[in-house]
């Protein structure tokens, strides 16, 4: 498809002129009568594949859609950015192509509306299956794919495949996706003799995969003889949640993440329950209240309980005897996990498991930072990609049934029981980030630039920061708690009074881009706290390689992610 796209690019000044001249209500007539409609406080939200010139992101726009357009013809991409830019609070401009839809897929949002106009036709049919199923899985419940067939070959560079509302309608059925309309064949609105069009209209009925069904099965139904299969679930939300470029492949439907990670969350969850002392021990995790627990061990575990689960933190460094212990710790809770949950969550038959682990072996090194690349070198860790981005999308919803089910579990264990432990002491050990130490290193470097001399200054509106200043967390700790450096920003205390549990609009991140930029450069110099700050926004935004060390491409990427999160949560704006 790389040659159709350079001719896209090429040609973008004669291209644009055709588009221009036809109208969004000429073109999409045929499907009228399934546009995409906002009303009240529900916007509809659309996205546009192959959106050229944006004439139809700039329509939907204006009928107050959110709009995410993508465009891989660099040319056609800029002028439709130019073209839109009235409406720049409403469209999201992507460098993104099928059938990979990558930057898309990692923002974890679903749509009301996805219009392939005049695209279908440049696709390989060796490729159809995977971007169908790659477009069924960004569909919101009862949301409309909408596909116009071009029937009529090319007289230029491009390349077509034929097309037929046959294949739709067969990928259709196979992905769960019922066809509401098919047009009949309309002449060619640029008059061309030659050329017809058709449109098929679709629709998912739910969510489409059933995967809700069987995490409902697994935290409420399953035997549970300890609370290892409800850790691993948290511990897969927790990532599904954060960090977006945890996913190291996605193919054949499958997505792999950092085994080390996998791991690293795991004991970072258990560190408040078992590392507690209430009568001389933790929280009991399983029936068996005189056996131990598989990775809790002298050469591992006990060797770190003077760390807090707060310190096993992306980008973390630990040296010495510290980073020894940490990867037996590590390798010791992947056994466990190996021997557990991952064996005894299955659906059908035992040898069906949601789950796979892929384990390398390796020695341990005199220092271990907790980046992408180390926890990869664990290994990976393997589950469905339909999985994958239902614990993505409904992490909200989940994660509390999560959290109450394993306090059910564990205040059903006698020697829990005995010791009368309080309900608020099981929701404060599995908290998973302590709120009172969220801005401290934040607030100790801003401490140290006043003092050498730097005028500081808000984010939000470039006003010098006073005594009385705050740390405000540019996506809200309440939605979505990160700590990373990227996400803590230096605020006025009426502005972050004022910005509460919201993120900022698309306009007012985009005018305050440079004083945050400004603000990473200033406050995180030395190599140490660059590649500190780098680990983190890596794995925790969409879209960033592993080898980024650019402050504009992570301030790129957070506005991705804010949007995400917005969609997801439901998160006003400020």
């Amino acid at each position: 498809m790389s040659k159709t796209i350079d001719f896209y690019h090429q040609n973008a000044g004669f291209l644009t002129e055709q588009y221009q001249s036809l109208t969004f209500e000429q073109v999409h007539q045929s499907w009228r009568a399934y546009w995409p409609l906002t009303s009240g406080s529900d916007v509809a939200k659309v996205l546009d594949v192959g959106a050229g010139t944006g004439r139809d992101a700039l329509w939907f726009a204006q009928h107050q859609c959110d709009v995410y357009a993508i465009e891989p013809a660099a040319a056609l991409r800029e002028f439709g950015q130019r073209y839109t830019q009235d409406c720049f609070d409403k469209i999201t401009w992507l460098d993104d192509k099928l059938p990979e839809l990558n930057s898309i897929t990692e923002l974890g949002i679903r749509f009301d509306c996805i219009l392939l106009s005049a695209i279908w036709m440049h696709i390989a049919p060796k490729f159809r299956e995977r971007c169908f199923r790659k477009l069924a899985n960004l569909l919101a419940p009862s949301g409309r794919l909408v596909i116009s067939l071009r029937h009529g070959d090319f007289n230029d560079a491009r390349v077509a495949y034929a097309v037929s509302v046959e294949e739709l309608e067969q990928l259709a059925k196979k992905h769960a996706l019922q066809v509401n309309a098919i047009s009949s064949l309309d002449t060619d609105e640029l008059g061309r003799s030659s050329v017809q069009w058709q449109t098929v209209v679709m629709q998912l009925p739910d969510d489409g995969t059933g995967d809700l069904i069987k995490i409902r099965q697994i935290i409420v139904n399953d035997a549970k003889s300890a609370t290892y299969k409800l850790a691993l679930l948290r511990t897969l939300l927790r990532i599904a949640d954060a960090h977006p470029g945890a996913v190291l492949e996605r193919k054949n439907n499958k997505v792999k993440l950092p085994l080390g990670l996998v791991g690293l969350y795991w004991i970072r969850q258990f560190k408040r329950l078992i590392d507690i002392d209430i009568n001389g021990f933790g929280i009991q995790q399983s029936n068996a209240s005189k056996k131990g627990l598989g990775f809790v061990k002298d050469a591992g575990w006990n060797k770190l309980k003077h760390l807090t689960a707060d310190d096993l933190a992306i980008g973390a460094i630990f040296i010495g005897d510290e980073a020894k212990a940490l990867q037996t710790a590590i390798r010791d809770t992947l056994t466990t996990i190996q021997n557990g949950p991952v064996t005894f969550i299955y659906q059908g038959n035992k040898s069906n498991t949601l789950f796979q682990i892929e384990r390398q072996t390796l020695r341990s090194t005199p220092t271990l930072v907790l980046d992408l690349e180390t926890l990869t070198s664990f290994g990976h860790f393997i589950l469905d990609e339909s999985l994958w981005e239902c614990l993505r999308l409904y992490s909200s919803w989940i994660e509390p049934l999560v959290v109450n089910q394993w306090i059910a579990e564990m205040r059903r264990y006698k020697c829990n029981e005995d010791r009368g432990i309080q309900l608020q002491t099981y929701y404060d050990c599995l908290k998973w980030i302590d709120e009172s130490h969220d801005t401290r290193d934040v607030r100790g470097k801003i401490t140290h630039l006043q003092q050498a001399g730097y005028e500081l200054e808000s984010v939000w509106s470039g006003k010098r920061l006073q005594a009385d200043y705050q740390v405000d967390h540019c996506l809200p700790f309440a939605y979505w708690p990160n700590n990373d450096k990227w996400n803590l920003l230096p605020a006025s205390k009426i502005e972050n009074n004022n910005k509460r549990a919201r993120v900022p609009t698309k306009r007012r991140l985009n005018e305050s881009r440079e004083r945050i930029v400004n603000w990473w450069q200033i406050a995180w110099q030395t190599e140490t706290e660059q590649n500190r700050f780098f680990d983190e926004a890596i794995l925790s935004l969409p879209h960033l390689p592993l080898t980024c060390r650019n402050f504009d491409d992570v301030f790129q990427s957070m506005g991705l992610q804010i949007y995400g999160v917005k969609s997801r949560l439901l998160v006003g704006e400020w």
